[in-house]
């Protein structure tokens, strides 16, 4: 009941969080008020202006049909019982652009998350395809973004190409579940090299922030009993998707690329949102680094989309559902602080507005966010 009135509501519910909520305490308690509201208010205020001057839609048609997305199934595909395996590598398409490559994994990628999740709907006057004509930095860019306002339960999914340059794949889920948001994407740089961001991201606050160089994170001396609650959201997040088989697949797949350097910097609201296993690395363009990533990134999507089917995930109803999206409401915000600065310098001027497009409705992420 409680949530059904909260999605009614969510017009009237939603302001009051960004107008009150955002500037609390409540945002991530540990942090201090002045970094907290920094933080928040940025992405939000820049997110805004960036909204303001984003790449316009197209003009709605009367029946969209993302490019080679199969017609969703009638139900359902039941999750598979073993852990997903690491997918074999992807052989680079001929003539050597890594985009091209990346682009075509990420469409099988994401016809097969349509074609598992039936509810997933096509948002047309969030997307574009390649009859819109739009280019960022000279290049043709698509944006098929959906949202599943179902029991799988996904917020915003945006699966973005820009050619020549990126090909990224992000997904925000629902407050029904607690099923990590994935990250995945790869950057052409100018120097002949590309940097690959991987990362799973909890649900939950776990002051991972905090971990000092010797893996240990603050006690109850430091944080008081919000110490025992944020190791809690440590430890659910290992048992149930930080699990040394993930972990394993990205410490293998890091080690089998060819001169990856570990990008260890981090700006203050990366720190705020990236999940413990997250994986950044920049290497040189060969033909195995490439046929590496693609199928790492394939094998994320598969670990996702398992996870997302498996009922096992679902909140109760009630509070845990209403605090998990404060929560995300907030975290989002800072998803889109944290990716900005790195559309900016991969794009100049037209940055903001990819990242504003791909960042989704923030303003509307209770049961799909653009819906």
């Amino acid at each position: 009941v409680i949530f059904a009135f909260l999605f009614k509501m969510r017009s009237t519910i939603l302001p009051f969080f960004v107008a009150t909520g955002i500037t609390g305490a409540n945002a991530f308690s540990p942090l201090s008020q002045t970094r907290m509201t920094t933080a928040l208010n940025y992405g939000w205020d820049e997110y805004n202006k960036a909204q303001a001057g984003a790449v316009p839609a197209p003009a709605p048609v009367a029946a969209p049909v993302p490019v080679a997305v199969p017609v969703p199934v009638a139900a359902p595909v039941a999750p598979a019982p073993a852990p997903v395996p690491v997918a074999a590598p992807v052989a680079p398409m001929a003539g050597g652009d890594p985009i091209t490559t990346f682009a075509a994994s990420q469409e099988a990628a994401m016809s097969k998350i349509a074609a598992s999740i039936p509810d997933l709907e096509f948002k047309t006057d969030l997307s574009w395809d390649a009859s819109a004509g739009i280019a960022i930095g000279g290049n043709p860019a698509t944006l098929d973004g959906r949202d599943a306002p179902g029991p799988t339960n996904i917020a915003w999914c945006a699966n973005v190409n820009v050619a020549n340059k990126m090909s990224s794949l992000t997904i925000f889920n629902g407050p029904l579940t607690d099923v990590p948001h994935l990250l995945s994407r790869c950057i052409m740089n100018d120097d002949n090299t590309m940097s690959l961001v991987l990362d799973f991201r909890p649900r939950a606050y776990g002051a991972y922030e905090m971990k000092d160089a010797a893996g240990n994170y603050p006690g109850p001396d430091v944080l008081g009993r919000d110490a025992f609650t944020y190791s809690g959201n440590r430890k659910e997040f290992e048992t149930k998707f930080g699990t040394p088989e993930v972990e394993s697949f990205l410490s293998s797949t890091v080690a089998s690329l060819e001169g990856a350097v570990v990008n260890t910097e981090s700006n203050e609201f990366e720190l705020l949102t990236n999940g413990p296993l997250c994986v950044k690395v920049t290497m040189p363009v060969t033909d195995g680094n490439v046929a590496t990533v693609a199928a790492a990134r394939a094998t994320a999507a598969d670990y996702w989309l398992t996870w997302a089917l498996e009922d096992i995930h679902d909140h109760r109803p009630g509070a845990p559902i209403n605090s998990q999206y404060v929560y995300d409401t907030k975290y989002r915000q800072n998803c889109y602080a944290a990716l900005l600065p790195y559309y900016n310098a991969a794009f100049g001027a037209e940055g903001g507005d990819l990242c504003a497009a791909e960042s989704g409705p923030l303003d509307e992420g209770y049961v799909g966010g653009g819906s």
